[in-house]
């Protein structure tokens, strides 16, 4: 999680971790120690980010144009072009390159002050520095957040009725369109976040989920209380089984019912709850829907 950028947090914490992997890894700082590459210790997207954006050229607004533009493409300007191309490729290469070994000196040099510790000690030290962040333990996948809406009609039979983009709490941004963000599934709550961000936009417990479930192979439904949220993503299975999980979980905390069916879905009763699992928890029921997994 750390490599692929799902723990936020500063660039010089990011060089400590890489360095502590190293004093586990290899014990105290050699010439002689084998090296990983720097991709295997330090998140490839924030050297990425330091390089500048490639130029984007402007649109040409009339066909002459367009029709102009594409019989140079293929003599000599477009050879020129190209020539433009592959020398600015070369040269991100390049500044790339001295970014990596920019920071694999300032790892090396934390490396060294880590003579003397112990491989449990580095590792300790290592898992101490990424539960700083309050989103550790969490399982995190990339979605698209595509609408956000509140449950109208859900009593006589009435369909569900779309509704303008609202936000999921009062102090939260969340709903203003599609976005891209992470949902992170742990084992107390459900949480959103924005790429990069430590602070989660909004938070549920689960005992503030109604219902979940695939309104296809890749939208994943979750019901929030009086909010119904859609996600696009590639993982809605992964999602699936992990809510599962949880959930069961939690139900099996509670004592048996021996009028339910056995075939009957989890459902969670709010006052057997651990007070840290959701403080103020309604029933919870896995509803699901076409193509979603079952209880």
């Amino acid at each position: 999680m750390v490599l692929r950028g799902y723990v936020p947090t500063s660039e010089e914490t990011l060089q400590t971790l890489a360095a502590l992997r190293l004093q586990s890894l290899n014990s105290d700082f050699s010439t002689h120690a084998p090296f990983p590459r720097l991709e295997e210790l330090f998140p490839p997207h924030v050297l990425h980010a330091r390089l500048p954006p490639p130029r984007r050229r402007p649109p040409t607004k009339c066909r002459g144009a367009r029709l102009r533009a594409g019989l140079l493409a293929g003599g000599l300007w477009g050879q020129a072009l190209a020539k433009q191309r592959a020398e600015r490729d070369q040269r991100l290469r390049g500044r790339l390159r001295e970014e990596g070994a920019s920071t694999m000196a300032a790892i090396v040099e934390k490396w060294k002050l880590l003579q003397g510790m112990g491989r449990p000690e580095a590792m300790a030290a290592y898992v101490a520095l990424v539960r700083e962040w309050p989103g550790f333990g969490s399982t995190l996948f990339d979605v698209d957040l595509r609408a956000v809406r509140p449950w109208w009609g859900r009593g006589g039979g009435q369909p569900w009725r779309r509704a303008a983009l609202t936000p999921l709490s009062p102090q939260s941004p969340v709903g203003a369109g599609p976005q891209r963000l992470w949902l992170g599934i742990g084992a107390k709550a459900v949480s959103l976040y924005k790429p990069g961000e430590p602070e989660p936009l909004d938070s549920f417990c689960y005992g503030r989920i109604s219902s979940f479930g695939a309104s296809d192979s890749s939208t994943f439904r979750l019901s929030v209380e009086d909010r119904d949220l859609l996600f696009e993503t590639s993982q809605v299975d992964e999602i699936a089984q992990l809510l599962n999980t949880y959930l069961a979980s939690a139900g099996a905390r509670r004592p048996p019912r021996p009028q339910e069916p056995a075939t009957s879905p989890p459902a969670l009763d709010p006052t057997t709850l651990p007070q840290e699992l959701c403080p103020a928890a309604g029933p919870w029921q896995h509803r699901p829907s076409v193509g979603s997994f079952p209880s």
